[in-house]
């Protein structure tokens, strides 16, 4: 993101999480002349020490608010008159969504229609649509698996939804209403579809950080099925400046997939953590910690994006290579070891036992 001035007011669902939070830090260093209205529930991956730089920013205002509260929802519309909506907020985890579905329908889809509704009421009955845009955060996964052995076959606009998780699923059915919002009310809406996030303030039961505070741990690596899953991994910072991007500049009611160009098994990464720490610490870490455990049920093998038309249309290619972006997303842990225990306290440790056991101190 550039710095100008700006006089625009976000309202942003799930700001305390990991993406969201990026973005708000984002969208302050950028702008000048800005309002950020931050919509959180703080469920267990929202942390309110991911913003604990900007709290007292007179151009952040935190609510504590779930989007499924309409009441809630209208009030701040009412009070803010939001110009952009960008719906972060969502369960994310593949795994929750196997342990709990009707989860992330609540919120991934149930969620998505009471913020659509707000939103719709309060422009359509105020001014109009004017300059007014609702961007719907998603997700490559909506679009199903492509093949290990064909690395040209990749995700575009165009590729039909072919959800395989309940979490994919809710994130497909968002999407489609959000479209239907466009199309039936004329609504200003977008869709951005990115791959695989990483870099600060991720909750560390997704796959980077889970892989660094278990080494520095000396607790296992637990990897899924033989570890050749592969995914794009896009550092969190280009995503976001591409978010912006889309708000401001995108054509209304298109889709937007955004991608690192960085494909990577699971256990390339894995070791690819494992190396640097061993490098650049004093703890005795290697690969011997890692485990393959039971594969995921309907465990998409390869994700791949095709991000060429944000790149033909508003100039957006990604700006951290991964062998960059890895070492900056390490290195930010290791100097936050603080953020990190705190983050795995309490519901986290039980939700990890439950899930992996207890082997610790190997």
């Amino acid at each position: 993101m550039n710095r100008i001035d700006m006089t625009s007011t976000y309202l942003v669902t799930g700001g305390a999480g990991f993406i969201g939070s990026n973005f708000v830090h984002g969208i302050l260093n950028a702008y000048t002349d800005v309002k950020i209205v931050n919509v959180d529930a703080l469920t267990y991956a929202g942390n309110l020490e991911n913003l604990e730089s900007v709290l007292d920013d007179p151009r952040h205002i935190f609510a504590h608010a779930d989007i499924r509260d309409r009441h809630a929802m209208d009030a701040l519309f009412a009070l803010h008159k939001p110009d952009y909506v960008v719906n972060f907020a969502a369960e994310s985890h593949v795994d929750r969504s196997i342990e709990n579905p009707s989860v992330f329908t609540e919120t991934n889809v149930s969620g998505t229609v009471s913020l659509l509704d707000a939103a719709r009421c309060h422009w359509q009955d105020g001014d109009g649509w004017g300059m007014h845009r609702f961007l719907q955060v998603s997700t490559d996964e909506v679009y199903g698996s492509l093949p290990l052995e064909d690395s040209s076959a990749l995700f575009n606009e165009k590729t039909p939804l072919n959800p395989h998780s309940p979490y994919s699923a809710s994130k497909a059915a968002a999407d489609l209403l959000v479209q239907a919002y466009g199309d039936t009310y004329g609504m200003p809406v977008c869709i951005t579809r990115c791959s695989n996030n990483y870099g600060p303030y991720q909750f560390p039961e997704k796959l980077v950080p889970l892989v660094i505070n278990n080494a520095l741990n000396h607790r296992k690596l637990p990897v899924y099925g033989d570890g050749l899953n592969v995914r794009d991994w896009l550092y969190v910072e280009d995503h976001c400046r591409a978010i912006d991007l889309v708000l401001r500049e995108g054509r209304s009611g298109e889709v937007y997939n955004i991608g690192g160009n960085n494909e990577r098994a699971n256990i390339e990464l894995v070791k690819t953590i494992v190396e640097y720490l061993s490098r650049h610490t004093d703890a005795a870490i290697s690969t011997e910690l890692i485990e393959y455990v039971t594969d995921r049920q309907g465990h998409d093998r390869r994700y791949g994006i095709d991000a060429s038309k944000i790149k033909q249309e508003l100039g957006w290619e990604p700006r951290v290579g991964f062998d960059e972006g890895i070492k900056l997303t390490i290195r930010w842990y290791l100097d936050h070891v603080t953020w990190i225990t705190h983050a795995v306290s309490g519901e986290y440790e039980s939700y990890y036992e439950k899930k992996y056991g207890n082997e610790v101190n190997v």
